[in-house]
């Protein structure tokens, strides 16, 4: 890949283990539509697929993906596959389990003995021989109980050679180490942007003493989550962004992407224009006292 093309260079790189991927990857969850899964208007095919190609382009090769991430008319793996296959050898696809929808869109939580289908299920429409890295997203209900059987059962797939390296999503600290007390952990995926609570704070310097990969998501969306960025962005937000002549959702990956070295960014996009601003946005460079001003704001202003 030329340098000319590749345009998220200047955040560097991170590795998870043997991969080394450039710190701004993408998120393959607005690919289907405007709005994730069946809310909004579906997105026209071609320009999906041209996306994920022009991302390649700009040096991503780290892509986020799930099987659960579908509308009634788009899979984001099969446009993955479409657009992409047969795949470079730097590129490293990330998925996850453990939710699951079914056919009409109901959502479902695999028990640890249907994780097998769900890793195949996603190798099938990803056309791959084994995932580069699953991760294990925790739902909600389980935030304080163990994971030890979910993980345990990913840790044997991963022995079996259908998962090459395994992360975890959605945890706290203490289940992260119960994963790493039963296989190896690459990464930790996470909600994590401006604004965010003292206990993802925590956990993300957690991370970066262990040497682990802390990928945050809606580090855009903030508290709008799958709703997207909020139309009127907090003043302070606002306000770094013109000073740099940029968009509050640079301001935010800028943000992200300062917060540590082993901090990567998976900010997700259907749209061409956005996706040029959100590769662009790891040039930018926010002062100390920027940092600290957009650090200090409370969850209720993300």
């Amino acid at each position: 890949m030329s340098s000319q093309t590749n345009t998220t260079a200047a955040a560097g790189t991170w590795r998870l283990d043997d991969l080394t991927v450039n710190r701004v990857g993408f998120g393959a969850m607005c690919l289907t539509g405007t709005a994730p899964f069946d809310r909004g208007v579906p997105r026209d095919r071609e320009q999906s697929i041209g996306v994920l190609r022009r991302a390649v382009e700009l040096g991503v090769n780290h892509i986020d993906t799930a099987a659960f991430y579908f509308s009634a008319t788009r899979s984001a793996n099969e446009l993955v596959n479409r657009a992409l296959a047969p795949y470079p050898e730097d590129l490293v696809i990330a998925t996850k389990v453990w939710p699951g929808r079914d056919p009409s869109g109901a959502w479902w939580w695999a028990a640890p003995e249907q994780l097998r289908g769900q890793v195949e299920e996603n190798l099938r429409q990803l056309g791959r021989d084994h995932l580069d890295v699953v991760n294990l997203r925790v739902p909600p209900s389980r935030r304080t109980g163990s994971i030890s059987e979910h993980f345990g059962a990913l840790a044997e797939l991963r022995d079996a050679g259908l998962i090459r390296h395994l992360g975890v999503s959605n945890v706290t600290c203490r289940q992260l180490a119960e994963a790493r007390a039963i296989a190896p952990v690459v990464c930790v995926q996470n909600p994590y942007g401006i604004g965010a609570a003292g206990e993802d704070r925590a956990l993300l310097r957690l991370c970066g003493e262990l040497g682990l990969a802390f990928v945050p998501f809606f580090a855009i969306a903030g508290a709008g989550r799958e709703a997207g960025p909020a139309a009127g962005d907090s003043e302070e937000v606002c306000a770094v962004a013109r000073a740099h002549g940029a968009s509050p959702a640079q301001v935010r990956l800028a943000w992200t992407l300062q917060q540590g070295p082993h901090v990567l960014a998976i900010p997700g996009t259907g749209d061409p224009g956005h996706l040029a601003q959100n590769m662009a946005a790891d040039a930018l460079r926010l002062s100390k006292e920027e940092l600290a001003r957009l650090t200090s704001l409370r969850t209720a202003a993300a």
